[in-house]
């Protein structure tokens, strides 16, 4: 498959870059600089510029463009920032698509779990309704700037992702160094419900919607989502280190501000992968003890 992919440099974009060479597609990486390699060509969001050429005849294009949203305490600016990354980049890619004299067959488009917004106990699939709040009304809004692509005949796919396991970056990444330190432990009541994926199985994931004919909202976490507490322990275990010290949550809110900690800390969300498990898709990292010694031990 001739595959073009965008936001190709981050955590999943780089390891999935990888993945689909080793297995024989031809990956172009859409890159905002001057192109670097045969394999790469320039366009520009924010400016919404991106050649037709670009996408005419890809069998796929995916989409993994966006700013981090915990990377940075939320400003408005940041904030703004973190929707528009989103909201112009997947528009002017299904306007692209739309545009293209061979479009592309199927369009993977990046999504999350904030969709949900925080619902307690409740169970969630993609049937559920949205909820609300900052990061469920940006997900609405990013996956209907898809909207053209789909109306053209292209297949759309939403990869609606959780939490996602690497030890480097990303949520548990920046919990490693304390609780490697041993200053790890419960945040705040432990009571919030965390779901969760090893960095594999998004890029199964990516590859099952990609070779099946799934289409619409896809759930890209393991079978088997935690409270808090639980991964916090969990993450304990796989580092040898104890979990002694609970961290309230006025203390988050400090290091992160509140919007922040509240969005990624304490926003419940009991997510299940309906649509994979459906289709006899099977995890590889179905646990999150295992997962996370698998982790630790590479």
């Amino acid at each position: 498959m001739r595959i073009v992919i965008s936001g190709s440099s981050g955590l999943i974009g780089t390891a999935l870059v990888q993945r689909l060479r080793d297995r024989g597609d031809d990956v172009v990486r859409l890159v905002r600089r001057e192109p670097r390699g045969d394999d790469e060509r320039s366009w520009d969001p924010a400016a919404g510029v991106l050649a037709t050429e670009h996408l005419d005849g890809a069998d796929a294009v995916i989409n993994l463009s966006g700013a981090g949203i915990g990377d940075k305490r939320w400003s408005e600016a940041y904030k703004q920032l973190v929707y528009s990354s989103r909201i112009d980049s997947t528009r002017l890619l299904a306007a692209t698509i739309a545009d293209c004299s061979r479009p592309p067959a199927v369009f993977v488009s990046a999504s999350a779990i904030g969709f949900y917004g925080d619902r307690g106990d409740e169970v969630l699939t993609e049937d559920s309704a949205p909820g609300e709040g900052f990061l469920a009304d940006l997900v609405k809004d990013w996956e209907a700037a898809a909207v053209s692509a789909q109306n053209a005949g292209t297949r759309v796919v939403h990869t609606r992702t959780g939490i996602v396991l690497d030890d480097g970056s990303g949520a548990v990444g920046k919990m490693v160094l304390p609780f490697r330190l041993g200053l790890g432990g419960r945040l705040g009541d432990g009571k919030t419900w965390w779901s969760w994926v090893a960095l594999d199985d998004v890029l199964n994931a990516i590859e099952h919607v990609l070779d099946t004919d799934v289409s619409g909202p896809v759930n890209v976490v393991a079978p088997n989502p935690v409270r808090s507490a639980e991964f916090t322990d969990a993450l304990g275990d796989a580092l040898h280190r104890p979990t002694i010290f609970p961290i309230p949550k006025f203390a988050l809110d400090l290091v992160l501000g509140g919007e922040l900690s509240e969005a990624l800390v304490f926003t419940s969300a009991r997510v299940l992968p309906s649509v994979l498990t459906a289709r006899g898709h099977v995890f590889a990292e179905p646990e999150l003890g295992p997962a996370l010694e698998t982790l630790f031990e590479k």
